[in-house]
């Protein structure tokens, strides 16, 4: 018997619809107009990058790890990155890697979609929360009040 691939997902696929679209015209704005997004900020900004990148692909992959082991065997997960946050995947890609990509590419670009893609994730991964609380109506709530960053 195998997780359906919805599961494990959660509410990545609307989150990345809905970045699109932001991503997409911010690109398409760098490429036509590289000098209204170029930050300037020189090794500073690399360096930045570098840290931002250095702390956020290890959470992301640490997260992605968890839900693929922890998920399919029916278990919530609140260690790791998820002790941090509720939605360390989400926030790890959000709110590092994709400004620290920004940072090292010198655009301010990875701020604008990294914050669309925060957006993104409080809208939908209300809805989320909502089956988790479902599937574990006592556990949820109680890892919801015991998260270090309760407003992430």
């Amino acid at each position: 018997m195998g997780i359906g691939l919805r599961k494990l997902m959660g509410a990545g696929d609307r989150i990345m619809l809905f970045t699109l679209p932001f991503a997409l015209l911010g690109i398409a704005g760098n490429i036509l107009w590289p000098s209204l997004f170029k930050m300037g900020w020189g090794t500073w900004g690399l360096i930045a990058g570098v840290i931002l990148l250095a702390v956020g692909v290890p959470l992301w992959l640490g997260s992605v790890i968890q839900i693929l082991i922890g998920v399919p065997r029916g278990r919530l997960i609140t260690t790791g990155g998820f002790a941090l946050v509720r939605h360390p995947l989400y926030l790890a890609v959000a709110l590092l890697v994709i400004p620290g990509c920004g940072l090292v590419l010198d655009t301010w670009l990875g701020f604008g979609i990294g914050a669309a893609m925060y957006l993104g994730v409080r809208r939908f991964a209300v809805q989320e929360e909502r089956e988790l609380v479902a599937a574990f109506p006592q556990q949820y709530p109680a890892y919801r009040a015991n998260v270090l960053l309760p407003w992430l």
